[in-house]
């Protein structure tokens, strides 16, 4: 079994209204040391979702927003952060009806997945939508986004989709797509 290194120091190196940069000391058990950096969230997050909203038997929902990391118009699931006092799934709901506009009558939780562990604390609760009806939510996006459908038949074309580069998104997609087959709901 192997043990955790041991916390020399942590101390907050950089930080804005977004990111805090951690710089953590730390002795591993075979005495080496090193001094790693991660980004944090401020303390007062609740965390995140992403929704594979299944608009039918085949098709999941895709958004498209102006990504600033990216500066590009990019495609991805319906996502974001968790208020406080709301639970997971309602999150999901809320974040669909604001993103793409839909409701879902049946939620469930999938996995969390994180998007560079070594280098980022966040995590993202990952639910599967299914059962949707058409209600919108104001939101906080600052132009409608564009809702699009993918078939799950046709992931690997969408990997190769140079407006789809979401990691997290793609493997979101696959174990929704994996477990609909599980259950029969889907064949490929």
């Amino acid at each position: 079994m192997r043990h955790k290194p041991t916390v020399l120091a942590r101390e907050i190196v950089a930080s804005s209204r977004i990111f805090r940069v951690e710089q953590v000391q730390l002795r591993f058990a075979n005495g080496a040391e090193r001094t790693y950096e991660r980004l944090v969230g401020h303390g007062g997050g609740h965390g995140a979702v992403m929704i594979v909203a299944m608009a039918d038997a085949e098709h999941a929902l895709l958004v498209e927003e102006y990504c600033g990391g990216t500066e590009t118009y990019e495609r991805s699931l319906p996502k974001g952060l968790i208020e406080p006092g709301e639970d997971v799934l309602a999150a999901a709901n809320r974040e669909l009806k604001e993103e793409a506009g839909f409701g879902a009558r049946q939620l469930e939780h999938l996995t969390e997945l994180s998007l560079s562990p070594g280098y980022m604390s966040q995590k993202i609760h990952v639910v599967l939508a299914t059962d949707l009806f058409e209600e919108r939510l104001e939101g906080d996006e600052p132009e409608p986004m564009r809702v699009d459908r993918v078939n799950l038949r046709e992931l690997a074309e969408l990997a190769r989709n140079p407006d789809f580069t979401e990691g997290r998104a793609l493997a979101a997609l696959y174990l929704a797509r994996d477990l609909l087959i599980q259950r029969g709901v889907l064949s490929l």
